[in-house]
């Protein structure tokens, strides 16, 4: 990677919109047109699948009907994993970056998203951690941790997609319509759970940015 990186704070975005942009942006990523990009932004409710579920997922809990009438789409995402939930109150992001030539390492670019958001929530008194086997960041006791960001990516020919899902002030009810990340028995929380206030969406994407500055590069 090198260059500064662009920061867009997209607002709300439908989650098929979302998709073609990514798309549109790693085609002009890979061309040399755009810099390294991150994508900041929340999604209406959505459930999306992994690849490694083929359309199918036996940890989506709710029926048809019942993700209907709360308002809940179902998509295929792309990325890796397994089932995820987003929704309004939950900081989206997509880094749209070259890895290439110096940061052409899977394992350790999930690494560096994990450690960009526990820089983030750090700003909030919050110490996010690892927790051996599953990907992303989680806060709480030592054995009782709950899942606070979710990461899943897409990497093709080294240029990035898809990326992370920080809980701000997401209605966690929603995640008790799957398994979230096909991980059972391990719980979810928010920045607003864990430090008992309102927390503005921009409060956590100026911490996001400050983690991904850390970690990645200076932004714009």
């Amino acid at each position: 990677m090198s260059g500064p990186l662009s920061v867009r704070r997209l607002g709300r975005v439908d989650y098929d919109e979302a998709l073609g942009l990514q798309r549109s942006l790693v085609e002009e990523r890979r061309a040399g047109r755009i810099g390294d990009t991150l994508l900041l932004l929340e999604h209406p409710p959505v459930i999306t699948l992994g690849v490694r579920t083929r359309g199918r997922s036996p940890n989506i809990l709710a029926s048809d009907r019942e993700l209907a009438a709360a308002g809940i789409a179902v998509r295929e995402s792309g990325r890796g994993g397994d089932v995820t939930y987003h929704g309004p109150g939950q900081l989206v992001g997509y880094p749209i970056f070259d890895l290439r030539p110096h940061r052409c390492d899977v394992h350790q670019y999930v690494r560096d998203l994990e450690s960009a958001l526990i820089i983030a929530v750090l700003e909030f008194g919050i110490f996010g951690c690892r927790v051996h086997e599953h990907t992303g960041v989680w806060a709480g006791p030592t054995g009782r941790e709950e899942k606070l960001a979710a990461i899943g990516v897409r990497i093709s020919r080294w240029i990035t997609s898809h990326g992370f899902a920080l809980n701000v002030s997401v209605d966690l009810r929603h995640f008790g319509h799957i398994v979230p990340c096909g991980i059972a028995g391990r719980g979810v929380t928010s920045i607003e759970k864990l430090i008992g206030r309102s927390v503005p969406m921009q409060e956590a994407e100026d911490a996001v940015e400050l983690g991904l500055q850390r970690i990645f590069g200076e932004a714009t």
